[in-house]
């Protein structure tokens, strides 16, 4: 299963629109060898086996051409979820002595939930006091992309910008990896000790779990992405209380989680 449908609220101009709309599969896949845990990788289901074929190849752990023996040891709604590969001893390579360390997550207690309405989650989810225009997400994505000067001159960066609560820009930082462009952007505002004044959080790419578990821990409660989430993006932002708005582009936006966020000014049909 590689896609999901999701409820969804599509607003374009003057009106909005109930949507199904369909999203990525994003899910965890713990990886074992020789019945061990090695690491834990987020993907989309479908083709594991090559999955973990490449990586282990990569990682420099095994490089046989003998056939290895994959045994599914645990499935989710047909997704498995822990897949165990068998390897002889004589044959593992350097690279499983440096095992990665286990992705540490709490448990997603609303996966699979596709309805928009409140979900009653364990610890405490973000809050936000008041609704934001519609409008204003729409200038704030736009001072982000008048500072995007590497994309500007290469047309190969992502972007991470972070506004207050007054929807003033903070700082932006660019970088090949989205998730580094996060890192980078919530790291200088640590450095300047402003980072409980980041409201938003504004990202040229795509938003998968990590952003979302990224502005969570930094307690910023609106993520607005330029282009789609993943199913388990949308899963975290509504059990965390983060409005999580994608494809905000040419005053259009599709909000997956919490929309009494943000106020519009349109008609629903």
């Amino acid at each position: 299963m590689q896609t999901i449908t999701y409820q969804a609220l599509k607003i374009n101009k003057n009106t909005q629109t109930s949507i199904q709309d369909v999203l990525v599969v994003e899910a965890a896949l713990q990886i074992n060898i020789n019945n061990e845990p090695y690491t834990v990788v987020m993907r989309t289901p479908d083709n594991d086996k090559e999955l973990i074929r490449g990586l282990l190849f990569a990682e420099d752990i095994y490089k046989s051409d003998e056939t290895l023996i994959f045994n599914i040891e645990k499935e989710d709604y047909e997704i498995s979820t822990i897949i165990n590969v068998t390897i002889s001893k004589d044959l593992l390579g350097k690279g499983y002595l440096n095992k990665r360390t286990l992705l540490s997550v709490s448990s997603c207690g609303i996966c699979g939930k596709k309805e928009l309405k409140d979900l009653k989650v364990d610890g405490d989810k973000l809050t936000q006091n008041h609704s934001i225009n519609s409008d204003l997400l729409q200038e704030m994505l736009a001072k982000m992309n008048s500072f995007q000067h590497t994309f500007k001159n290469s047309g190969g960066s992502h972007a991470a910008a972070i506004f207050n609560k007054k929807h003033e820009f903070l700082n932006i930082r660019e970088d090949i990896g989205r998730h580094n462009a996060v890192d980078k952007v919530i790291g200088d505002l640590l450095i300047k000790g402003y980072l409980k004044q980041a409201k938003f959080l504004i990202v040229s790419g795509r938003v998968s779990y990590e952003i979302v578990s990224k502005a969570f821990i930094a307690k910023i409660p609106i993520i607005v992405a330029v282009s789609a989430c993943s199913s388990l993006a949308v899963d975290f932002a509504k059990e965390f209380g983060i409005c999580l708005i994608g494809f905000t582009r040419e005053q259009k936006m599709t909000i997956y989680s919490n929309p009494s966020f943000v106020k519009t000014e349109v008609d629903y049909v």
